[in-house]
């Protein structure tokens, strides 16, 4: 009897065991709940997990997005709808903004239907919205903080403006100070006026800039204001804020190039100044190398300065940014084929420049004849040489003209020979009047000419003997070559004046004779 008691007992235990470890594991389950609370006040909670999606984190996203449909200037309650999907019931807002997701699980924590709990969270969820925009609307804040901000731009504004105002005036009021013009190595690059018409213009220009620069920086302050339009600020910042941070990360990429790029200027540079002090003593020929003329100093430098710039560029290169880019290859072969074509005349007027360099055909202030043209020599350039006639023509002639003409130089000798130049001219007369007396008026001519010299004495060659005349060729010398026209003239109007003096001179002796012969019967009477 007792046996079968025993029995009966453990027969209960059995049965009476599922039903006590469900409960304690309903019980060892119960999960906890997040709370969502947009408004401070909980609307209802989450308790399920979504695969690596907290239940927290899902209650603290479902909150966020309250919290914007609240704060959207044109939030429609009528929006908010459910839609069935194949796991889950979600509201959603216009069909697009997922709010939340109510799944199966979800209701079993609540021992409710999905659906239940759907409809249940999407009238919560309305209720407060609507409760929050009856009571604490943020309209007229917005609206506040909008015409706020608004003023305080135009303020920003206006005073900017008058501080330039007050710049450009007090600038102007100073311009004499402030505008001197631009001169490089004596030559006016700019004018006073056109250096402050320039200046105006630029200060002008920056002041509509900042202005711009002020009112789009305002923008995204503005934008910000409203949910509606604060994905705008994030663009209109981001179109400043990323070319500005790729040109300060570039800088900062470019700076050990920039660095190496000034070591290679600096050592170019102190390399080209000795250069340049050991061919100025060669030029004041304080070092003379046989064979060297020291008006060879200053072109041979300049040749030497243009092949070390040129070989410090191809060293630079490389260091540029953008210089291994197929647009900056491209655009450097351009620009290097339309040089090619267009510098053909230059590049050969160049050569040519070099070659009468090294010539020495003339030199500046020298009185020249190239073709028909004679005159001082001004001014020598790579590629044209500048004579000015003795009636102040300033003539340019392309240095490949003079290189393939005939030059003459009337100066060469004038600075080294003692006798000077050698100026002539030729007269004809018959062969009637005796060659010593016409020597002697030449040469009295030529004595009396202003700007020659009388030792050597000036002589007379009899070049040619034709049929009716002879041809008599005065020379004397003269150290004023420049002056050959005024030179050659005083010796025209002297070689004629002293014709003239011997004509009267063999007049008078002829009358003289003459009343000798007629009164020496006379004197023979008497005597």
């Amino acid at each position: 009897m007792k046996s079968k008691f025993n029995y009966f007992l453990v027969f209960c235990f059995v049965l009476s065991s599922p039903f006590i470890f469900a409960q304690k594991d309903s019980h060892s389950k119960k999960l906890k709940g997040y709370p969502v609370s947009p408004f401070k006040d909980t609307l209802f909670y989450v308790y399920n997990n979504v695969g690596s999606f907290s239940a927290e984190n899902r209650a603290r996203a479902i909150t966020e997005k309250i919290k914007k449909l609240y704060e959207d200037s044109f939030f429609d309650s009528d929006s908010l709808a459910i839609v069935q999907s194949d796991i889950s019931q979600d509201i959603t807002y216009k069909n697009d903004l997922i709010i939340m997701s109510v799944l199966g699980n979800d209701a079993k924590a609540e021992n409710q239907t999905a659906t239940i709990i759907a409809k249940r969270n999407l009238g919560l969820i309305k209720k407060a919205i609507a409760y929050q925009n009856e009571n604490y609307s943020r309209l007229p804040k917005r609206l506040g903080y909008t015409a706020l901000l608004i003023f305080i731009i135009v303020l920003v504004l206006y005073a900017v403006s008058k501080i330039f105002n007050w710049v450009r005036t007090r600038i102007l009021n100073r311009k004499d100070k402030y505008f001197k013009g631009f001169f490089y190595n004596k030559i006016s690059i700019l004018s006073a006026e056109k250096e402050q018409f320039l200046l105006m213009k630029v200060f002008s220009f920056i002041k509509i800039l900042t202005l711009v620069f002020i009112v789009y920086l305002s923008l995204p302050v503005l934008f910000s204001i409203f949910p509606a339009t604060e994905a705008y600020t994030k663009t209109l910042l981001r179109w400043i804020l990323t070319p500005a941070k790729l040109a300060v990360m570039g800088f900062v990429d470019f700076l050990p190039s920039l660095i190496t790029i000034a070591v290679i200027i600096v050592i170019f540079r102190y390399t080209i100044k000795i250069i340049k002090f050991f061919f100025d003593e060669i030029k004041k020929e304080n070092i003379k190398i046989d064979g060297f003329y020291s008006d060879w100093a200053m072109p041979t430098f300049n040749i030497i300065r243009f092949l070390m710039f040129a070989f410090m560029l191809v060293i630079i290169f490389p260091y540029l940014p953008g210089s291994d880019s197929d647009i900056f290859k491209g655009v450097s072969v351009f620009v290097g084929i339309l040089f090619s074509l267009g510098s053909s005349n230059a590049i050969a007027n160049m050569v040519a420049g070099l070659v009468i360099t090294y010539m020495r055909p003339f030199r500046i202030g020298d009185f020249i004849k190239i073709g028909d043209v004679s005159g001082e020599v001004i001014e020598k350039t790579a590629l044209v040489t500048r004579i000015r006639t003795p009636k102040f023509e300033d003539i340019t002639i392309p240095n490949a003209t003079v290189l393939s003409s005939t030059s003459t130089n009337f100066s060469a000798n004038t600075r080294h020979s003692t006798n000077g130049l050698l100026i002539h001219t030729t007269v004809t007369i018959g062969y009637d009047v005796p060659w010593k007396d016409i020597h002697k008026a030449l040469i009295d001519a030529a004595l009396k000419t202003e700007m020659t010299e009388q030792t050597p004495a000036p002589f007379v060659l009899q070049t040619s003997l034709d049929d009716f005349y002879v041809s008599y060729q005065i020379n004397v010398y003269t150290k004023e070559p420049t002056k050959q026209p005024r030179i050659y003239s005083s010796l025209h109007q002297n070689i004629q004046d002293s014709f003239n003096a011997s004509r009267h001179q063999k007049l008078c002796r002829l009358i003289i004779t003459r009343f000798v012969m007629e009164m020496l019967p006379l004197f023979r009477q008497i005597i």
